[in-house]
């Protein structure tokens, strides 16, 4: 678990879905879905704030976009994680499959994403929009929370338009919203699994770190392949069980 809360946390810098390494080994070991979606969330807060301590200077000149959208992002991850507690276990448990799938496909298109963000480079804000697909990206993060990342980015290459960097950089900070206010509800609310959250927040807070820092010269696609993997096997155990 603290391997993989590093890798998690160095992808979630870089890509955006390190949930796909640490959520199927949760469930690997024996942890239902909730408790493992719930003890994943909060551990991997921590390596949010590392990955966006390490982009710190993609940040500045963006505190207008943060105080616009990371609102939306708070009622979003509210919103989602609401909806993970009221709904019955059963719902959540026939849905992993889908949300593994969906976001293993969501890795797999993260190429052309950037590919066409990186085309737009500079361009003008369209902050409703900005605030409703960030909304939209946040309750899917605090119900499930894998590949939100690409979401954001999806959605803030077309909304709020930047260098690819700077739009990463802007990802992290709300993707880390999502995740500490998810994490805050599922923590005085939801069945965590201690022992686990530990090991994967302090994986996470080194593996957030480094991630961000290599970013600029590692290429993603060996760490996309290694999520892909994970995630179609999952999806494989969790399908034939």
């Amino acid at each position: 678990m603290l391997l993989a809360g590093a890798g998690a946390g160095a992808i979630n810098a870089v890509v955006g879905s390190g949930t796909l390494l640490t959520f199927p080994l949760l469930l690997a070991i024996g942890y239902d879905p909730v408790t493992a979606n719930v003890s994943n969330n909060i551990g991997l807060v921590p390596g949010g704030f590392s990955g966006v301590h390490g982009y710190r200077r993609e940040l500045e000149g963006q505190e207008r976009r943060i105080t616009n959208l990371a609102p939306a992002s708070l009622v979003g991850a509210a919103a989602g994680a609401v909806l993970l507690l009221a709904l019955p276990s059963s719902a959540f448990d026939d849905a992993v499959p889908v949300f593994i799938a969906l976001a293993v496909v969501l890795v797999i298109v993260q190429p052309l994403v950037t590919r066409r963000l990186a085309a737009r480079r500079q361009g003008h804000d369209h902050l409703l929009l900005a605030q409703l697909g960030v909304g939209a990206s946040g309750v899917y993060g605090g119900y499930f929370g894998a590949a939100q990342g690409v979401l954001l980015m999806a959605v803030l290459g077309v909304t709020a338009p930047d260098h690819l960097q700077r739009t990463n950089a802007l990802k992290n900070v709300l993707t880390v919203v999502v995740n500490l206010v998810a994490g805050l509800i599922f923590v005085f609310a939801a069945p965590v699994a201690w022992e686990v959250v530990g090991l994967i927040a302090a994986g996470s807070i080194i593996g957030g770190q480094l991630g961000a820092n290599v970013a600029r010269r590692l290429s993603p696609t060996a760490l996309r392949a290694v999520v892909v993997l994970v995630g179609v096997i999952a999806v494989v155990n969790l399908t034939v069980v």
